[in-house]
């Protein structure tokens, strides 16, 4: 069994989240309701969870402060909360589930089924939660994101990245100093996780970072040299948007 905890000020919220578990998620057992970041924290202290459905928005203090208290965090989380919050970026950047109020069944049932295939260790999750939390405070491009590997979970700067290129069902991330890393995730989903972050998708096959474009070869769609010395075709339907991002004059 997961034994999970649910933090949240709002009792209707509580008490639907704990209806729901127990209905659609039979391998979730509910072992204590908390209205704030204090009583959670205790429970967790005395109680070890597996997981923590965490409220973002509470008075006095928000959902995110609890993880800056919590030292060698030994569970998992997922957050909720009532609307399209802004941290929601950082969250996903981080590699950490969430859902939105009114909680969906399915979408509850997924986070779940999610959860007991991760089988990240206390120490990656650590690095998960400290990810979000430097996110949280990021300004300008650059994020920290968490990226599945064979090995488990690595941390990157999004600001090392050059691109983003599409291998079926695999993405292979080059960074600034050369290395190669491969992730079993499509390129889409990249796409939309760094949109925010002045990347561009140049074509079909390949996501860019545009501070690492050095120059633009005209052509029929043309090509950006990146900064390592790497060619990257451009799509002519993607030509005027990336002269617009350059701030070029149309060629």
């Amino acid at each position: 069994m997961i034994k999970a905890l649910i933090v949240d000020d709002e009792e209707k919220s509580r008490i639907a989240l704990k209806n729901l578990l127990s209905m659609y998620c039979p391998s979730v057992e509910v072992i204590k309701l908390c209205d704030s970041v204090n009583s959670a924290l205790a429970a967790i202290n005395k109680q070890m969870p597996d997981l923590v459905f965490l409220d973002i928005e509470m008075p006095f203090h928000n959902g995110f402060a609890l993880l800056e208290k919590v030292k060698d965090p030994a569970f998992k989380v997922v957050f909720t909360t009532a609307y399209d919050h802004y941290a929601i970026k950082a969250i996903k950047y981080s590699a950490i589930d969430y859902l939105l109020k009114p909680i969906d069944s399915d979408e509850l049932k997924a986070a779940v089924a999610k959860l007991k295939d991760n089988k990240h260790t206390p120490a990656q999750t650590s690095q998960n939660f400290e990810a979000l939390l430097s996110n949280l405070k990021q300004k300008g491009n650059n994020a920290k994101i968490a990226v599945p590997t064979f090995e488990g979970l690595q941390m990157i700067n999004t600001s090392d990245i050059i691109k983003c290129t599409a291998d079926e069902s695999y993405t292979h991330i080059t960074l600034i100093d050369k290395t190669k890393i491969t992730v079993s995730r499509i390129l889409k989903e990249y796409e939309e996780l760094l949109s925010d972050l002045n990347f561009f998708r140049v074509h079909n096959s390949c996501l860019i970072n545009m501070a690492h474009v050095t120059k633009y070869v005209k052509g029929d769609g043309g090509y950006v040299v990146m900064m390592d010395g790497s060619s990257v075709e451009v799509s002519r339907r993607k030509k005027n948007d990336l002269l617009s991002k350059l701030s070029m004059v149309q060629m």
